[in-house]
C-alpha cells in the first residue's frame, strides 16, 4: 500500500479466502449495521432508562458518541495503518484494511463485517457496564450509534453523490485520505481528532481525481 494508492477504482471485489464460509462473510451489505444495531441501541437504551433518569442518561449517551469518535481515529491511525514487519502481519493488515485501500470502491467491503463488529460490540458492552454499571447502558448505546454513523458516512463518501455542503466536504475530506495522502485524514465521520493530533491533510485539489461517483 505504501507504493501505490489503489489497484482498482471500480466497484469490484478480490477474493480474500479460499474457504467459502469466510469469503462469504467477508462481504456485507452496507445497510446491515443500521438494520442490526439501531434496534439494539433502542433496546439497550430502554433498559437504561429503566435504571437511570434521563437527565443523567442523555449526557452519557452523548459521551458515548464522543468516545466513538476518538476510538474511530485511534483505530484507523494506529491499527488500520500500522505497518507490520512480518509476512503474517502483512497478511492480517491487508485483510483488515489494506484491501480497502487497494479496492476503495468495493461496496461489499466498505462496512465492518458482522464477524468482527458483533464480538467488538459485546466486548465494549461488558467494558462499559463493568466500569459504569447501569450508566454504561447509555455510554454503550451512544458508542454504537457513533459506529453506525461512521460506517454509513464511510459508505456514502465512496458511493453517494453527497451534494449538500456538509456532505461534499466530508466526501472530499475522506477521499483525500485515499487519493492524495493516506497518512492524513484518519477521521471519517468527523475531522475533530485530526485537528487535535495535527493530521489534517493539506489543501490539495481533489476534485480532479476520478472517483467514479
Amino acid at each position: 500500500m505504501a507504493n501505490r494508492l489503489f489497484v482498482s477504482n471500480r466497484d469490484e471485489s478480490v477474493r480474500l479466502f479460499k474457504n467459502n464460509f469466510l469469503e462469504y462473510f467477508s462481504h456485507i451489505h452496507p445497510a446491515t449495521p443500521v438494520i442490526i444495531y439501531i434496534p439494539a441501541i433502542a433496546v439497550i437504551s430502554y433498559f437504561g432508562f429503566a435504571k437511570v433518569h434521563a437527565v443523567n442518561g442523555i449526557p452519557l449517551f452523548i459521551l458515548g458518541i464522543f468516545l466513538w469518535t476518538l476510538f474511530e481515529y485511534l483505530m484507523h491511525r494506529f491499527i488500520f495503518h500500522y505497518q507490520p514487519k512480518t509476512e503474517m502481519g502483512k497478511k492480517i493488515h491487508f485483510l483488515a484494511h489494506g484491501v480497502h485501500h487497494d479496492y476503495p470502491r468495493d461496496r461489499s467491503r466498505l462496512v465492518m463485517p458482522l464477524l468482527v463488529s458483533i464480538p467488538l460490540a459485546i466486548l465494549f458492552f461488558f467494558i462499559f457496564t463493568s466500569l459504569l454499571v447501569n450508566y454504561g447502558f447509555f455510554v454503550f448505546s451512544g458508542f454504537v450509534l457513533g459506529y453506525v454513523c461512521y460506517d454509513t458516512i464511510h459508505f456514502a463518501t465512496h458511493h453517494w453523490k453527497m451534494t449538500s455542503p456538509l456532505g461534499k466536504w466530508l466526501k472530499e475530506y475522506h477521499l483525500k485520505h485515499h487519493y492524495v495522502d493516506p497518512d492524513t485524514a484518519y477521521g471519517v465521520s468527523n475531522p475533530l481528532w485530526d485537528y487535535v493530533f495535527f493530521t489534517v491533510p493539506v489543501k490539495d485539489n481533489i476534485k480532479e481525481i476520478k472517483t467514479g461517483v
